[in-house]
């Protein structure tokens, strides 16, 4: 390393700094979703959550069957 580098060590407020540009630049790229995207997306989502509870409720049931 050269005599007259120093190095770089981010301070507090210069990581708060750039968290805070990083959030805006996606900010700017955001938009708001249509209805219809929002309602596919809120069918994605319960149908994960079905998905995941069934499984929780099938392995809970083969537990207590079982052991």
């Amino acid at each position: 390393m050269d005599e007259h580098q120093e190095e770089f060590k981010p301070t507090a407020w210069n990581k708060l700094k750039r968290f805070s540009l990083e959030c805006w630049r996606v900010l700017k790229i955001t938009k708001k979703p249509t209805k219809e995207e929002f309602v596919t997306i809120v069918r994605a989502a319960a149908l994960g959550m079905m998905i995941i509870g069934a499984i929780g409720f099938i392995i809970s049931i083969i537990k207590q069957l079982f052991f």
